[in-house]
C-alpha cells in the first residue's frame, strides 16, 4: 500500500534526516514510527502526504507514485491527522466530521444523502455518535482526538497517518486510542502509520514498528523488532561514571 522506494529527507543537504531508505507498509496493519526527537518522523509522514518535497527516491501508493497524483486524487488515498489539539468551538462535531468528505462533495461542497450517512457510521466506529451534535470546545482531549479519526475515517481513504495521537492524553486513554486504532486497521483492512514515544503501548498494540535511527529505518513486526536490538541501541542510557 505505501511504498518507500530509496528515498532520502533532509533539509538542503545540510542535515540529512534519511538516507536512501526502503520500507513497504501493508493494509490491515498498524505501524508505530518511533525514533528520538528530531530524527525525521512528522517528516517522514508529510513526506508521505506530499507535504515535505523528496531529496531522491520514491513513495507509491497503492501502486501510483505520489508525484504523478493530483492533490484531490491523493486526498481519496491518504487521510491525516495532526498532533495539534483542535478546540471549534462553533460546529458541531458531525459537522467536523463532515470535512472529511470535501474530496467527494460536489463543486459547491453540498453534502448528498450518503455523505450524511457515512459522516455517522465514522462517528459510530468511534464511539462518538452521542455527541455529534456537540462542540468539541466541551469535551476533553480523548473525545477530540477520537472525533479527528472519525473525520479521517470519513475522508474513506485506504490509508491514515497520525502524527503522535496521544500526545495530550493520560495513560488509559493512550492505550485505548492506540486499541482504536489497530481495531480499525484490522476491521476496515486499512493501513494506519502513527508516531509516538511510547514505546510499551507501541509493542503491546502495533503490528509492526518502524524504528528511525537517523539516517537509517528499520521496519520489521513487533516481535522481531523487538528481539532485533534496534530499540535498545536507539533509547540506551549512558550512565557517567
Amino acid at each position: 500500500m505505501i511504498e518507500l522506494k530509496n528515498i532520502s529527507l533532509g533539509y538542503d543537504n545540510k542535515r540529512i534526516l534519511l538516507k536512501d531508505v526502503s520500507a513497504t507498509f501493508s493494509r490491515g496493519t498498524t505501524t508505530a514510527l518511533i525514533g528520538r526527537n528530531g530524527s525525521g518522523k512528522s517528516t517522514l509522514l508529510r513526506a508521505i502526504i506530499g507535504f515535505q518535497p523528496l531529496m531522491s527516491g520514491n513513495i507509491v501508493l497503492n501502486g501510483t507514485d505520489i508525484k504523478d497524483t493530483t492533490a484531490l486524487q491523493l486526498a481519496r488515498q491518504v487521510a491525516f491527522v495532526t498532533t495539534e489539539r483542535v478546540r471549534i468551538s462553533n460546529l458541531a462535531c458531525r459537522d467536523v466530521v463532515a470535512l472529511g468528505r470535501a474530496p467527494y462533495t460536489n463543486w459547491i461542497g453540498r453534502m448528498q444523502k450518503d455523505d450524511e450517512l457515512v459522516v455517522m457510521q465514522s462517528l459510530e466506529k468511534v464511539g462518538m455518535e452521542s455527541y455529534a451534535f456537540r462542540t468539541m470546545d466541551k469535551m476533553s482531549d480523548g473525545e477530540c482526538q477520537r472525533v479527528m479519526i472519525a473525520r479521517a475515517l470519513a475522508q474513506a481513504t485506504p490509508i491514515i497517518l497520525l502524527d503522535e495521537p496521544t500526545s495530550f492524553l493520560d495513560m488509559p486513554n493512550r492505550y485505548e486510542l492506540c486499541h482504536l486504532l489497530a481495531d480499525l486497521a484490522h476491521k476496515e483492512n486499512k493501513c494506519i502509520i502513527f508516531s509516538t514515544h511510547e514505546l510499551d503501548i507501541a509493542k503491546s498494540v502495533c503490528d509492526t514498528i518502524a524504528l528511525i535511527d537517523s539516517p537509517a529505518l528499520h521496519h520489521y513486526p513487533t516481535e522481531e523488532m523487538i528481539n532485533s536490538g534496534y530499540i535498545e541501541k536507539l533509547f540506551k542510557i549512558r550512565y557517567e561514571r
